[in-house]
């Protein structure tokens, strides 16, 4: 923002100046405070699995860095006058199933009245200063790993829509939910390059935020990447979120993809993700373990969907 000036530190280790999934600030030589904050309005009708969809949101930018979250604070804003309390309440109680999975201690929140429904937390964590991960330090040669699979946007498009099965609509809960805990615990026994979660930007829109200022390239393999199949089959009906399209438009610079990628797959990798998976950036040497690693401890939609290249700064999906 042009003519603002923000205050700074030398304490920051990860702040204004760059874009990354939240916040660091150096304590001692050996503890830093990671800051994050996330709150977003309903993608289901449950309001204990929203809760627990927000929950596992917020904490994620925690687990992207490499950090451990330890306090959070709930985010509320409820409509008193035309929503019953009890909603509130289940939602709360969603939120703290995931905050207790967590191992993370709830110490306040606030709360205002609002025309629109919304929820979320502020969570801080621990990192040792040398061990954060930021989007910023991929290596040539490096392969990318993407721990849950893409296409939730357009799958939550059709649950508005009431064009799913309740099957399908709890597979997308169950993937919501899933913290990224247990990828970032298997993550933390390798040598990571970078790292970071797949949210709203879509996955081409969190890897030209890695590719920027790089001075390197990814390539993409569309048919390694996992993809919810009922995602496939909306997308070529055309349900595609208005986020999708947003996310094209601004990045689709920074992308080439090959004439045998289809339509279809492409929506897929600019759609909006909510609470999705952990992008790892991490050598072609350690690629394999840490993937093998991922699965055997029940990661099981980890794949290795591209590699990290040298030359200029652009994304292809081949």
């Amino acid at each position: 923002m042009c003519g603002i000036v923000f205050p700074t530190n030398a304490n920051v280790l990860v702040g204004l100046d760059r874009a990354d999934d939240a916040g660091v600030y150096k304590i001692s030589d050996d503890l830093a405070l990671i800051q994050t904050v996330d709150f977003f309005t309903p993608v289901v009708d449950d309001p204990y699995a929203f809760g627990q969809i927000a929950a596992a949101n917020a904490l994620s930018d925690i687990y992207a860095m490499g950090g451990t979250p330890k306090t959070a604070m709930n985010l509320v804003g409820f409509p008193l006058k035309t929503m019953e309390i009890g909603v509130l309440r289940q939602i709360i109680l969603g939120g703290l199933n995931k905050i207790s999975e967590a191992q993370v201690v709830l110490v306040g929140g606030h709360s205002v009245e609002d025309s629109e429904l919304k929820y979320g937390l502020s969570v801080t964590g621990f990192i040792h200063p040398r061990r954060i991960l930021t989007k910023k330090n991929i290596k040539p040669g490096d392969r990318l790993i993407l721990t849950k699979p893409l296409g939730i946007g357009i799958v939550n498009t059709a649950i508005k829509g009431g064009l799913t099965s309740e099957s399908v609509i709890q597979n997308a809960i169950t993937l919501m939910t899933t913290l990224n805990r247990y990828a970032a615990e298997v993550m933390s026994t390798f040598t990571v390059s970078a790292c970071t979660d797949i949210t709203g930007f879509g996955l081409v829109g969190h890897l030209a935020e890695m590719v920027v200022d790089s001075g390197f390239g990814m390539t993409i393999h569309a048919d390694r990447l996992p993809m919810i199949p009922e995602a496939l089959e909306y997308a070529a009906i055309g349900l595609i979120p208005a986020g999708a399209y947003k996310n094209r438009e601004f990045r689709e610079s920074m992308v080439t993809f090959s004439s045998r990628v289809d339509r279809v797959v492409q929506d897929i990798c600019f759609d909006p993700q909510t609470s999705g998976g952990l992008l790892i950036s991490v050598s072609d040497d350690q690629a394999d373990r840490l993937l093998q690693r991922l699965l055997d401890g029940g990661v099981s939609h980890a794949a290795i969907i591209g590699e990290v290249t040298a030359g200029a700064e652009h994304i292809t999906v081949a």
